[in-house]
């Protein structure tokens, strides 16, 4: 049995394997874990990760969500679904409000215009309908970058909620406005439906390639699963808000997906 394994877990949209796989790379170069895993699903973690999680034979499991924050589907279907993975789990924090991301944000932003200084810079999340987190991640960097860098304007926007996509013409107060998706993979949403509601052809907005593989992306992860083993050697009980999720989480039997208890 090897010592630990990290599994890293995202929707499979677009390129997202592609990218995930990257990431399980430059970890393993790194030996971040004994072991390390990718696993992507499409509608429904607990049927579709079912055999992959079953699978899994350590004493220790790090499970890093792919994900800007947290939604309806981390907080319940995820959680539920890891019940299937036998010895230790240790359910990590979306990466998505790692203060290395903001790093990685900037980076994406700058190479897509040529001048900061004069540009506004728009982060454009998917958002959540049922949950606040997507907007609160989005809002830290936004304050993190007035602070540190030379843009001259930041705001923030939604696929799922306010503010949309559409008002970022109208809610930028720069000459030129750069927008970054703040998504983990290329997909139809970073792809098509985020340009056509920016309106790119009309000119004025750049647009930056989404985080994907970006370096940074890797250390986030690399850091949050190091800050859970530093919490692991000095607390008891549930000591985090992914704690509970998956203490409290259990997939049954009467659902056709859980063990017989």
């Amino acid at each position: 049995m090897q010592r630990d394994t990290l599994l890293i877990v995202g929707r499979g949209t677009g390129r997202a394997r592609a990218s995930f796989e990257t990431h399980a790379e430059r970890l393993r170069n790194r030996s971040v874990a004994g072991t390390i895993e990718t696993a992507t699903y499409e509608h429904e973690p607990g049927r579709e990760l079912r055999d992959t999680l079953a699978g899994i034979d350590t004493e220790q499991t790090y499970v890093v969500p792919m994900c800007l924050a947290h939604s309806r589907t981390t907080i319940d279907a995820i959680p539920s679904a890891l019940d299937r993975i036998d010895g230790t789990v240790t359910y990590c924090e979306p990466i998505g409000r790692n203060p290395v991301m903001t790093r990685a944000i900037l980076d994406r932003a700058r190479s897509a215009t040529a001048d900061p200084a004069n540009a506004g810079i728009a982060l454009v999340g998917f958002g959540s309908s049922g949950t606040p987190y997507h907007q609160q991640a989005a809002r830290y960097h936004a304050e993190r970058i007035e602070r540190q860098s030379d843009f001259a304007d930041v705001t923030t926007c939604f696929l799922l909620q306010n503010p949309t996509v559409e008002c970022v013409r109208y809610t930028v107060d720069a000459e030129r406005t750069v927008a970054v998706p703040l998504f983990f993979a290329p997909s139809s949403a970073t792809e098509t439906e985020i340009p056509q509601k920016l309106e790119l052809s009309r000119g004025g907005i750049d647009y930056a390639t989404p985080l994907s593989t970006h370096e940074h992306v890797t250390d986030a992860i690399e850091v949050e699963v190091e800050k859970q083993r530093a919490i692991e050697t000095t607390a008891t009980g549930p000591h985090s808000f992914e704690a509970t999720l998956t203490g409290q989480r259990r997939a049954l039997a009467t659902d056709g997906e859980g063990p017989i208890r």
